[in-house]
């Protein structure tokens, strides 16, 4: 029997608010424990949440370029469990009445085809603490409550996915739009996205779900496929061998690349959700939604089709270009600049310039290279100042080192190409005197011997010249100076 998989993501996304969302203690990462909370955070008998509009901008901004319906009136929750790092032992979030649902996102898979997958709701709530459990001969465990209060969304999809690799485009696409519009900074290390995967298998082919896992807070687009892969690999095992998948919630062992039980569910957990008293409904009304809507910028997928029609890139291309949005404005600014074919621009981008920057452990939006300097350093091997190869491997990464313009470190470094006809046969004939069995094989081959002969001389003559030599004119000089013998 042939099984398929179901998987539903909850991804939880932090927003990137000044201040938390009851209350004005900073939201920010790596704070010194507990140095950032107050009363309402900590959850002091008597103090009351007051909503931060922003963080409800924030989360409707998410919302529309999600896709989803803004509901007009929504209603805050609250949501009872009991954990040393939530220090009200409630959570408030949305539950009946969230403030957004019905959306989608598109992801394109590696065999080119796309899929849709729809998004269930979007609601507000506020992060829990962190507890922090001591290592070695350290048996304590430690509760920091700098977290406790920071604004969240957690983006419910329908059980559209259907494989592990879905799982990962989906979980990229939803960063990806997130930090494009200002809202999330994308950092799944520090927490500030994060996935719980809900998993099952059936039949291929039947309509009826199975019992599912849940698998917590995973936090790397390659352990979400990884996590998915064994556990469903696992739930296949089991029915195959006669049992039946529990329903539980299971843990990734990223080290083992293995699941792991971190508890069972005899049945669904009673949160005993009721409305939040201390807070009134949220009634979101048109014309601040429709402020919303305009501040949204053009967005990742528009972006891919605009550079595609009118720049001429590659759609692989084009979706590099728009993973970040200081990269897309980066290759726009160049392509501008660049009065040749945009699709070398956005080459030497990608296969270039982002290598070199890695190397120097830099993002686009530090690089001391300007998109004007891309510009110039192609129009150099226009006009046959430079080849491509110095271009590349010389003069990019002193850029990147120097910050300097690509006209000065060529001037400086004395790389100007040898384009002058007479100079070039006297090294042409210098290295033939040198190879004489590839001379041979040019003059007595047949035509494809030739070409090889050609090519080898060529390379022979750049090394003799330091890679300075034109290489469009020794296609041309090469062949006239051994016909001429």
């Amino acid at each position: 029997m042939e099984f398929e998989a179901v998987i539903g993501l909850e991804v939880h996304a932090q927003l990137l608010t000044k201040t938390k969302i009851f209350c004005s203690c900073k939201n920010e990462f790596g704070a010194p424990p507990n140095t950032n909370v107050c009363p309402v955070c900590l959850g002091m008998p008597g103090s009351l949440p007051v909503l931060n509009k922003r963080a409800v901008e924030y989360a409707v901004k998410a919302a529309l370029a999600l896709n989803c319906k803004i509901n007009r009136y929504s209603v805050f929750a609250r949501k009872h469990y009991f954990y040393p790092d939530l220090p009200k032992a409630y959570q408030i979030t949305q539950y009946e009445l969230p403030f957004a649902e019905n959306g989608w996102v598109e992801i394109e898979k590696s065999d080119g085809t796309k899929k849709r997958i729809r998004i269930k709701r979007i609601h507000m709530e506020e992060d829990a603490g962190k507890t922090i459990h001591g290592e070695g001969f350290d048996e304590n465990s430690y509760v920091d409550l700098n977290r406790a209060g920071t604004p969240l969304i957690e983006i419910v999809s329908e059980p559209d996915i259907s494989t592990p690799e879905e799982a990962r485009l989906y979980m990229q696409k939803l960063r990806d739009i997130l930090v494009w519009i200002g809202v999330n900074d994308g950092n799944l290390e520090e927490g500030s996205l994060r996935c719980d995967a809900n998993v099952s298998i059936r039949p291929k082919g039947s309509k009826e779900l199975g019992t599912r896992t849940e698998i917590k807070n995973v936090n790397s687009f390659r352990f979400i496929q990884k996590a998915l892969e064994y556990e469903i690999e696992r739930q296949i095992k089991v029915v195959k061998s006669g049992g039946k998948v529990v329903q539980e919630t299971r843990l990734f062992d990223s080290q083992k690349g293995i699941t792991k039980t971190m508890r069972t569910k005899e049945e669904a957990e009673d949160y005993r959700y009721f409305p939040e008293p201390d807070l009134p409904p949220l009634i979101i009304d048109d014309e601040w939604l429709e402020s919303i809507r305009e501040s949204l910028p053009e967005l990742p997928d528009q972006v891919k089709e605009r550079f595609i029609s009118d720049y001429g890139v590659t759609s692989y291309d084009a979706s590099i270009l728009v993973r970040e949005k200081e990269l897309a404005e980066f290759f726009e600014r160049a392509a501008k600049a660049y009065k040749g074919e945009a699709k070398r621009v956005a080459n030497i981008i990608i296969s270039d310039l982002l290598g070199v920057l890695n190397e120097a452990k830099l993002d686009i939006s530090d690089s001391p290279v300007t998109p004007e300097g891309i510009a110039g350093l192609l129009t150099l091997v226009d006009n046959g100042t430079i080849s491509i190869r110095v271009a590349k491997e010389e003069v990019l990464p002193e850029m990147v080192r120097s910050g300097k313009s690509p006209e000065v470190i060529v001037k400086e470094k004395g790389l100007v190409q040898i384009s002058d006809e007479s100079a070039l046969r006297e090294v042409i004939k210098k290295v033939m005197a040198g190879n004489e069995k590839a001379v041979k094989q040019y003059r007595e081959g047949n035509e494809k011997q030739k070409q090889k002969a050609v090519k080898f001389l060529i390379g022979q003559v750049m090394k003799e010249t330091k890679g300075k030599a034109n290489p469009r004119l020794l296609n041309e000089l090469i062949p006239k100076v051994l016909e001429e013998g």
